[in-house]
């Protein structure tokens, strides 16, 4: 699929979404129960296909795309800080700024574009990198939890019950062990799979909203300047310095300018931050990302 279709495929699609709840077909709240269907069910069984099927000679080699996330977002995340600090943000709104810069949406937006633009062989890499925002969440969990007495319990359940991870795992596992999930098992993934992108996309339309420029206009700006565009240029300096050609150079590239994951908003939550700040955050940058990915998609990657 060329890239002028991939794009304007993935914009009908959140449209859709958006007439959907222009026309109250569905609510804007429907779009929870949307994600809990892809982020349970089809996305994990949209990656444990790439992974399962991929060229098992390959998996060690595509571990430097999930090191080079996270070397963009500790680079990010040590600007970000001083920044708000320096303009005088108290430990709440911090954090709650921050995490959005931190964990990029690389696998409900990544995968979609990566997959459109390089097929199967493009899935499998940006797996790689949404591995890196496995890892991230994980970590974050735990500072935060540190920083605000959350609960140990929590985290870790929201850990282990994170199903795109065990798709990730179980890929890999049953890939390099050669273990055979047989023609219905096989069927039945692939039928389960192919409902992620069009689900995403109208979610994704059901939940953009532009009241979010105005509630915190200042730190929107602030967290979609980072986030759009300091980030992918550093994206593109590590890429350089590691080396890293071919495919995972174009994937890496497109992995580091997605926006915010809808993950943040768990933690917000999770931890009592200024969910308002941080989902406002999310859906400007998302809806934002609309024009600076196809950007960026046309003059370094096409």
């Amino acid at each position: 699929m060329d890239f002028v279709t991939t794009i304007v495929s993935i914009i009908i699609m959140i449209l859709i979404g958006v007439l959907l709840r222009y026309f109250n077909v569905l609510k804007a709240e429907d779009n929870e129960t949307l994600n809990k269907v892809v982020v349970n069910v089809a996305l994990p069984c949209m990656i444990f296909n790439a992974l399962y099927s991929a060229n098992v000679s390959l998996l060690p080699s595509l571990s430097i795309l999930t090191v080079f996330i996270l070397i963009c977002s500790l680079i990010v995340g040590i600007i970000t800080y001083l920044i708000l600090k320096y303009l005088g943000y108290d430990k709440k709104a911090l954090w709650s700024i921050l995490i959005v810069v931190l964990l990029g949406n690389t696998g409900f937006l990544g995968y979609p574009i990566c997959q459109g633009l390089f097929g199967i062989d493009g899935l499998v890499r940006a797996a790689f990198c949404d591995l890196s925002t496995s890892i991230l969440f994980i970590s974050i969990s735990i500072i935060l939890m540190l920083i605000f007495d959350g609960s140990i319990k929590n985290a870790v359940k929201k850990i282990v019950t994170f199903m795109p991870l065990w798709g990730i795992i179980f890929g890999i596992l049953l890939n390099v062990f050669s273990i055979s999930i047989g023609d219905l098992g096989s069927s039945l993934i692939t039928y389960l799979s192919g409902a992620t992108v069009p689900m995403i996309m109208i979610s994704l339309g059901l939940s953009l909203n532009l009241r979010g420029f105005k509630r915190h206009l200042k730190e929107v700006s602030l967290a979609s300047f980072i986030k759009l565009i300091i980030y992918p240029i550093i994206g593109f300096g590590v890429l350089t310095l590691l080396g890293v050609t071919g495919l995972e150079r174009n994937i890496g590239l497109i992995e580091s300018a997605m926006p915010s994951a809808m993950l943040c908003l768990i933690l917000a939550i999770q931890f009592n931050l200024d969910t308002d700040l941080t989902s406002d955050c999310i859906f400007s940058n998302t809806l934002i990302s609309l024009i600076t990915i196809p950007i960026i998609l046309f003059f370094f990657i096409i």
